[in-house]
């Protein structure tokens, strides 16, 4: 008797750490970005996001149920770098803008927001005014850094000042970083 309690309480916790691996790989799977509807308002500031220019971001969040969405980079980075938000981030997407068009971008140009590269310092606005713009590929956000202005960053390097300070950026002439 002893012996099936041991074997019991051995395999029982194991078994369930390994479910919660499939779990977890199972909302992975299923963590997409998805249409944003004409309805849809900024999980940051609420305005409709089908209402703007540039880049939108979406994304999952431990504690949160289904995906938010966002009408422009620049918001989703505000809530990504929130200390509360930043460790809770389970994948996010933004547009690939060297695919869409700036003014209003395509339901099928998202790309993962962690391995994406970002323009601050250029003249395009966004929802908000100054926004990032996003890039699947490092050529392509040099190429419109050096046509529309700015600097080139990744997704880790963009924190709280950063965001702040695109509020004092003003547009960098096409050609300087």
């Amino acid at each position: 008797m002893k012996r099936l309690f041991y074997v019991l309480f051995m395999i029982l916790p194991l078994s369930l750490l390994s479910g919660c691996g499939e779990d977890d790989k199972k909302a992975a799977m299923v963590q997409q970005a998805v249409a944003i509807e004409s309805s849809d308002e900024c999980h940051l500031c609420g305005m409709i996001i089908t209402n703007y220019p540039g880049p939108k971001g979406q994304l999952y969040s431990r504690g949160i149920q289904g995906n938010m969405k966002f009408c422009s980079t620049r918001d989703m980075f505000a809530f990504v770098v929130d200390p509360e938000n930043q460790h809770n981030i389970q994948q996010a997407f933004v547009h690939d803008m060297a695919v869409t068009p700036w003014g209003h971008p395509e339901e099928d140009t998202y790309i993962d927001a962690k391995k994406a590269f970002y323009v601050i310092g250029h003249g395009k606005k966004g929802a908000m005014g100054p926004t990032l713009a996003s890039f699947a590929k490092q050529s392509d956000a040099d190429a419109f850094a050096a046509s529309e202005g700015g600097r080139v960053l990744t997704f880790d390097e963009i924190t709280l000042d950063v965001l702040v300070s695109m509020n004092n950026i003003q547009p960098h002439s096409a050609g300087t970083h």
